[in-house]
């Protein structure tokens, strides 16, 4: 104990040694938790909208301002020709054309339907989908509303209809935030817990101070646990002050026991440093290190669960997600925070968790004693 000690003391001091690193660790994560939820945001809104009105009717001014007014679409252009509006797609000042033909109101009133086009430029899939699924749920409202005005009130009784009430559950506002800050917190913490211990033997190697450590009767395991110890400490206080943003900020209270929010947060953090320190022992630049990082933080923020659910994913990306630690911290902060979930709920993923952590540390203690 007395070795770690030392080694301690001699990690913090390097650490506040370097005034811009501090500020990098405490400083960076919280300005990312306040902007990245702003923008990574799947609910598609503002959707430019080009109009072609070739009747010019009281129906197909209704549905135009119909449309216009539910917040989802902006008219960019009402022009008098279906190549004006293509005009517009074609220089990115239009993704929908909307194309109301001759006879709207008078097909519509006489012989009971009447065909509308919609033209969808589908560059970007997501908006594509959801601006032509909104659209035509607002013309299949409008579609309702004009039937109950042309049909007579009947004598009878009214025919039987199924009315669906649904409930949300964990997330009764539908807020998009409550679901994406904490995953990008997972990822922060991911970032800076992967990326600072990637970087530590790596610079002991460039400054030449590794020879030194060497040549001491310190352990390799007491060399690894003083490199560790230290960024844990810091990764738990990433980690709090993301929670402190997403309470004052967006107001995200957890449901479920901070407690068991903690537990699995810094058993995550062994493993993610034990990944790093891995990584760190097999390289002799910190340019390498960082490479090698970038290279695994991709699969791990892609393949996480973060912005693409990974029950969607083909089944052999199911299987390497398996072996992706942050899809657990992902999976367990959505639960904890959302669902309320308690601490037998999460333990298959604390356990699987908890197993990548054992064996990233022992592999970074024998591959660095192998190589040293």
């Amino acid at each position: 104990m007395r070795t770690i000690r030392f080694l301690l003391e001699k990690e913090f001091r390097q650490i506040f040694r370097n005034k811009a690193i501090l500020l990098l660790i405490m400083v960076m994560p919280v300005m990312q938790l306040i902007i990245l939820p702003l923008a990574a945001n799947y609910e598609v809104k503002n959707i430019n909208l080009s109009v072609v009105d070739h009747d010019h009717s009281s129906y197909s001014q209704k549905l135009i301002s119909k449309v216009t007014a539910s917040g989802y679409f902006k008219l960019t252009g009402y022009n008098s020709s279906f190549n004006e509006g293509m005009k517009l797609v074609e220089t990115d000042n239009a993704d929908l054309i909307l194309e109301i033909p001759h006879g709207f109101e008078r097909n519509l009133v006489r012989e009971g339907h009447q065909h509308l086009f919609i033209a969808v430029n589908a560059i970007n899939g997501v908006k594509a989908n959801l601006g032509g699924a909104y659209l035509g749920a607002i013309v299949k409202d409008f579609n309702n509303s004009i039937r109950l005005q042309l049909l007579p009130s009947s004598k009878f009784n009214e025919p039987a209809v199924i009315e669906v009430t649904s409930s949300n559950l964990f997330n009764p506002q539908l807020k998009y935030k409550f679901f994406m800050v904490p995953g990008i917190l997972a990822i922060l913490v991911t970032m800076i817990g992967g990326f600072l211990s990637a970087l530590n033997i790596v610079k002991e190697k460039e400054f030449g101070t590794i020879e030194q450590i060497n040549v001491t009767p310190i352990k390799k395991h007491h060399f690894i646990l003083g490199k560790l110890i230290p960024f844990w400490m810091l990764g738990n206080v990433v980690f709090t002050l993301g929670l402190l943003v997403s309470w004052l900020i967006y107001g995200i209270v957890p449901l479920g026991n901070l407690l068991v929010l903690y537990l699995f947060a810094s058993v995550f953090l062994l493993a993610i440093l034990g990944f790093g320190l891995l990584v760190s022992t097999f390289c002799d630049t910190q340019q390498q290190a960082m490479f090698i990082m970038f290279f695994f933080m991709m699969i791990f923020i892609l393949m996480g669960g973060l912005f693409t659910s990974i029950d969607s994913m083909p089944e052999w990306a199911k299987i390497v997600s398996r072996f992706n630690p942050v899809s657990y911290l992902i999976e367990v902060m959505r639960m904890v925070i959302l669902k309320g979930s308690g601490f037998k709920d999460i333990l298959p993923q604390l356990v699987t968790v908890g197993i990548y952590a054992l064996i990233l540390n022992a592999w970074a203690i024998w591959n660095y004693k192998k190589r040293n």
